[in-house]
């Protein structure tokens, strides 16, 4: 780019603005970003009803800890009480489904006893959720 000279006692005719819309824009950006986590669950919304509306099914989050401590979600649970609560669902929405988030380090066992409860529960729509990584070589 070509600069223009100016002596230190000459008034400044122009103003650059690329910096300022560089900012603007990254800004922009991580707003879009964080807007659909933001505001998945945070809005309190009173939606229409429509006769040709189709409900979503059911998704059940449960985590799996280190120790092998079961939540549902994000709150401790009991074995028991899991079950009652998938039972609840699934009698409400046989559609239901379920996400489990084991962490790496916790025992097989223990994912397989929740695995094991849920299709005892006739909950057999389920997925194991996972970081994901690139594909190695």
């Amino acid at each position: 780019m070509a600069s223009v000279s100016q002596a230190d006692d000459e008034i400044i005719t122009g103003i650059n603005v690329t910096p300022l819309v560089d900012v603007v824009l990254v800004l922009l950006v991580i707003l879009m970003v964080t807007a659909g986590y933001v505001t998945s669950r945070a809005l309190p919304l009173d939606l229409p009803h429509a006769a040709t509306g189709e409900s979503i099914p059911k998704t059940l989050t449960i985590s799996i800890d280190r120790e092998g401590g079961t939540f549902l979600d994000g709150e401790a649970i009991s074995q028991t009480d899991l079950r009652q609560r998938v039972r609840t669902a699934v009698a409400a929405q046989p559609e239901a489904r379920a996400l489990i988030a084991a962490d790496g380090r916790t025992s097989h066992a223990h994912v397989v006893r929740v695995i094991d409860l849920l299709r005892r529960e006739s909950l057999t729509r389920f997925s194991l959720n996972v970081e994901p990584t690139d594909l190695l070589p």
